[in-house]
């Protein structure tokens, strides 16, 4: 008898006159996913150390697209009739623990498979969690923290409203310059950063939706905001990232000529190309873009890294 973390152990014993238990399988003591396991039970939510006999059975969690038909299993909010969330396209909504696990995996550029194998859980299990609005239990979480490199918290998004770098320093970081290229790759295709422009009150930061295409760095704003008046001038452009579970981060900063993109080839061409809308919202039409003359970079690790 084969287990993975999130799998249902349902015990049935009609020879004793017992009723059927069933709860969730939030630990494994072998690597294999061979008993024993810890059990959270449905009816009392509390974990105890399990030896399946042979009047208990595993059931293997599947994705499917359709579950309202099915009914609710232990550790997970099922989609049913008053509670199902879906797209205007009909599919799934995942619920914001699914949309976080999906995005730092793929950040990671991990296969669900090989997400999963790490974890130790089914991958029909993630599949799961990552597509519908699940309720996965604290033994599940842990598990893809811990894949993941992150924190329960963060999967959580219980650290939305706070300041990246507020855990703890590493005892021997190592600061490593970076050199173009690695800036370049940070940098990726898109993604969020901040703009410094000079104003008649001083220097002032924005934080804008970017697209890098052919290595120069644009954002659309509104044309009367601040953001739009980096046209025609030398401007500062940086990202970063911080890693709180690992204590290790990185920073990229860009100085180069900004000018306000008129050509219609041009404003269709990164209009086409944009990954996302503005995150602010409203009509922000006006396209603004760097060109960098510097581009510099700086990695916090390990200092054995």
């Amino acid at each position: 008898m084969r287990a993975h973390l999130g799998d249902q152990l349902v015990v049935e014993s009609p020879a004793t006159g017992a009723g059927r238990r069933d709860g969730e399988i939030v630990g494994l003591h072998h690597e294999d996913g061979t008993p024993p396991y810890d059990v959270r039970w449905s009816d009392t939510d509390q974990v105890t150390l399990v030896f399946p006999g042979p009047d208990a059975h595993i059931r293997h969690l599947e994705h499917r697209p359709d579950r309202s038909h099915e009914p609710a299993r232990p550790g997970m909010a099922e989609a049913g009739a008053e509670s199902a969330r879906t797209r205007l396209d009909g599919a799934p909504n995942p619920g914001d623990i699914g949309r976080r696990v999906a995005m730092e995996r793929e950040r990671q550029g991990l296969s669900r498979a090989e997400t999963a194998r790490r974890a130790r859980m089914a991958p029909e299990y993630l599949a799961y969690l990552e597509q519908q609005p699940a309720d996965p239990s604290l033994a599940s979480l842990i598990s893809l923290a811990d894949a993941l490199g992150t924190t329960v918290a963060a999967l959580r998004g219980g650290g939305i409203d706070l300041p990246p770098g507020q855990g703890r320093a590493l005892l021997h970081p190592r600061l490593r310059d970076l050199d173009p290229g690695e800036c370049r790759a940070l940098l990726s295709t898109h993604g969020v950063g901040r703009i410094a422009v000079s104003t008649p009150d001083g220097p002032a930061v924005f934080p804008v939706n970017y697209e890098v295409i052919d290595d120069t760095i644009a954002f659309r704003t509104a044309p009367d905001s601040v953001p739009a008046t980096a046209g025609g001038t030398d401007v500062a452009f940086e990202v970063d990232r911080v890693d709180e579970a690992m204590s290790q981060g990185w920073s990229v900063l860009a100085v180069g000529p900004a000018r306000i993109v008129t050509e219609p080839d041009a404003l269709r061409r990164l209009t086409d190309r944009a990954h996302t809308t503005s995150w602010a919202g409203d009509e922000r039409n006006t396209w603004v873009s760097i060109r960098p003359t510097r581009l510099t970079g700086r990695r916090i690790s390990q200092a054995d890294q």
